[in-house]
């Protein structure tokens, strides 16, 4: 285990909710300058913050590393037990960097409540971070429901006209899911002899029916939180109303948490009943991918056509969980972060956009290559990420998870595989219609170009999409003992 003279982790999570706490203490409306700097200033110590998990991490070994530990609640042997493999790491740093990327984002945009839209964004990094984070079940379940909170706020306060809806609908789906899964915490704090530990929850023997009602249970608000189909349809709505902030952390970290939280409960807690109900798992997986992509087609609102693509990119990584092989289910990894990187971007293109148009209608553009050429480079970029195009991370994630599915079974390969037509048909028709031809009207040739902070956001965006797309070891070789300690997990029986 990764020993340090400094717990990183406690730093990583409270440092940003610190400075969250701090920027709602000395913000004030009338003069929001200094709520902006510490939000900045804010959000790059909690980033560097995170590097020694990074730079002192041991990827030689799948055991937990940088374990914190310390009694919480005595009476129901509730703990502060903190812990990281090479998993959990990359998405600590994620979250890290994506919250910079949302200030710097929100810094000209946001004129009212400046101080409360930034510190909610700093609180809901460092509970993300929690997530990501937590050994202790009820630990993790506290930061898992906590981090609703902020974010219904910044739905609710700064979204569009039907934000109020969104909101609640978004908070009404993830709670009641989630409630199922606190019966299955307590179930297995009651097997465990009275223990929250989720590697000693990860070693219990359980019998068949136990293992598939937990499975359900997990189930019940991890898939929703992915989000699944058939119940994703509180995620266009969200992001369509959310502010361009709330969009690309929707995106980026908050589906992850779900899908982490299959990796680190459901597969190994419950590995007969995974693979039991590995068919309907792949099958609702190519559900998302296929029909969900055609869905996607037919939109003519721009975020609500991002918003389809990523629960067809969820399916991907749903798709490789549960194919059981090392080549699926680093490829689902590596495709939830370059999800975050590729979406994030995205609904910053189209925050951009709407900034200066004040509308996500597809129809209402056209032409804008010719009035904003570095814009237009820029956004046909992340779309032919989008569309998984050879090069950047959305080619590496996708093309690996069909390289497992083609092992697991070649007929599901294929179907996996057709995500890549429709990929390009919904991401490069979108940008067609938006970008290329002639000036559509008068309010697009007045558009202005990308600004300095604009573009400093999408060419960091854009590096870590090269990055990955082209350097893909620099990623896998931390998490690849993790993996294939879980997988090895995963494979022996508990019955």
């Amino acid at each position: 285990m990764a020993s340090s003279t400094l717990p990183w982790l406690t730093l990583s999570i409270f440092v940003p909710i610190f400075f969250g706490l701090l920027v709602l203490l000395i913000g004030r409306d009338d003069n929001p300058g200094p709520a902006r700097v510490l939000s900045l200033v804010g959000a790059i110590v909690a980033f560097l913050v995170t590097l020694p998990l990074y730079t002192g991490f041991d990827a030689t070994t799948a055991d937990m590393q940088f374990v914190e530990f310390a009694p919480w609640i005595e009476t129901f042997h509730l703990n502060y037990h903190l812990g990281i493999d090479g998993i959990s790491v990359w998405f600590i740093l994620l979250t890290a960097f994506i919250t910079i990327i949302v200030v710097l984002a929100g810094w000209e945009v946001i004129r009212s409540r400046v101080a409360q839209y930034m510190a909610a964004f700093l609180i809901l990094s460092g509970l993300m971070i929690g997530v990501f984070s937590a050994l202790d079940g009820m630990l993790f379940y506290v930061f898992f429901e906590a981090t609703l909170i902020p974010m219904y706020i910044i739905i609710g306060a700064w979204g569009g006209p039907n934000r109020v809806y969104a909101a609640f609908k978004f908070f009404l789906y993830t709670l009641m899911g989630s409630l199922l899964t606190l019966i299955a915490f307590i179930y297995l704090w009651h097997v465990a002899g009275g223990s929250f530990d989720v590697l000693t929850w990860q070693n219990m023997p359980l019998g068949y029916t136990q293992q598939i009602l937990i499975f359900i249970a997990l189930f019940a608000a991890f898939a929703v939180k992915v989000p699944m189909w058939p119940i994703h349809t509180w995620l266009p709505d969200a992001h369509v109303e959310a502010p361009t902030g709330g969009s690309i952390v929707l995106a980026a970290i908050m589906l992850k948490l779900g899908c982490y939280a299959f990796l680190r409960f459901s597969l190994p807690i419950t590995p007969d009943a995974a693979h039991s109900l590995a068919g309907i798992m792949i099958a609702l997986s190519l559900v998302a991918v296929i029909y969900i992509g055609l869905v996607a087609i037919v939109q003519d609102d721009m975020k609500k056509l991002v918003a389809y693509s990523s629960v067809a990119h969820m399916g991907f990584v749903t798709l490789g969980f549960f194919i059981f092989n090392i080549t699926g289910l680093e490829g689902a990894i590596i495709q939830m972060i370059s999800h975050g990187f590729v979406s994030g971007a995205m609904f910053m293109c189209i925050g951009v956009m709407y900034d200066r148009l004040h509308t996500r209608r597809i129809d209402a553009y056209g032409g804008l290559i010719n009035r904003m050429p570095r814009f237009a480079t820029y956004f046909l970029l992340f779309s032919m990420a989008n569309a998984g195009l050879p090069g950047t991370s959305g080619f590496i994630g996708e093309f690996t998870v069909i390289l497992g599915a083609v092992q697991y079974n070649f007929w599901i390969g294929l179907l996996a595989a057709t995500a890549l037509i429709w990929g390009a048909g919904y991401s490069l028709w979108m940008f067609k219609r938006v970008a290329l031809g002639p000036v559509a009207n008068e309010q697009v040739d007045g558009m202005r170009d990308l600004c300095s902070r604009e573009f400093l956001i999408l060419g960091l965006l854009a590096f870590f999409v090269l990055f990955l797309g082209i350097y893909p070891r620099f990623f896998t070789e931390l998490m690849h003992p993790s993996v294939q300690a879980l997988l090895d997990h995963v494979s022996i029986s508990k019955l």
